[in-house]
């Protein structure tokens, strides 16, 4: 049941986002989001080699994140879905911005809802600072009720918990929710110890986690390709 104490934040205001359209009559839903300094056709690309079935009725969605000043970038603007002023990734957190963003992504995914598509056909897609978003926006549905079909949390990790720093989280559970984790063993952007240790953490709070390493830094590479189509195909089979 929907937790009645919830609260989703208000979306932060971004650029229009990027859609690309099956074929058909779309009835499910990826939504993409990029990494720190990228914008929405980063990933964009990548479609063609997913080699997904031509008939696939896959909507796909690249929200670009907004302008903000970053504090490891000395304080320069650059596209960010949050401020990143430690490289103690877990630790310092800027829950604040992470639920504005999430709540935008929220924001998308409810409007997938009102054009027909059920929130069981929709997955949420992101890398480095984006799956960060994309595992909270996921949070965040499934509290409200709204279960995905999974999340891609590529080249990322997840920040810890507090009273201080993430009200709304707390106390939530992913309650099985179906994640695949996917990094290279030699990140040297976000150290995959962050991201083993945001392994554990996503599996206490009930999700269903498969993890996938590979021998790259923070990219993505072919092999870890045909893993995100297989799971894509998996989770919104035609």
């Amino acid at each position: 049941m929907p937790n009645s104490n919830l609260s989703v934040p208000a979306p932060i205001v971004v650029e229009p986002f990027l859609t690309h359209a099956p074929n058909a009559v779309a009835d499910a839903c990826v939504i993409w989001l990029h990494g720190l300094g990228a914008d929405g056709h980063d990933f964009e690309g990548l479609l063609p080699e997913l080699d997904l079935p031509k008939n696939a009725k896959i909507r796909f969605i690249f929200p670009t994140a907004p302008l903000m000043p970053v504090t490891l970038n000395m304080g320069m603007e650059m596209r960010a879905w949050y401020d990143i002023a430690s490289m103690q990734l877990r630790q310092k957190a800027d829950w604040d911005m992470i639920n504005l963003s999430s709540g935008y992504v929220v924001s998308l995914v409810q409007t997938q809802l009102a054009q027909g598509i059920p929130s069981d056909r929709i997955v949420l897609a992101g890398f480095s600072q984006g799956g960060v978003i994309a595992l909270h926006s996921a949070l965040l549905c499934q509290s409200a009720g709204m279960r995905l079909a999974g999340v891609l949390a590529l080249s990322t990790y997840y920040p810890e918990i507090s009273d201080q720093n993430d009200a709304v989280a707390k106390g939530q559970s992913f309650a099985e929710l179906s994640i695949l984790m996917a990094h290279g063993l030699y990140d040297n952007v976000c150290d995959i110890a962050f991201a083993r240790a945001s392994k554990v953490a996503l599996q206490d709070l009930n999700a269903q986690v498969s993890w996938l390493e590979y021998p790259m830094a923070h990219q993505v590479c072919a092999a870890e390709i045909a893993d995100l189509s297989a799971f894509i195909q998996d989770k919104l089979p035609e």
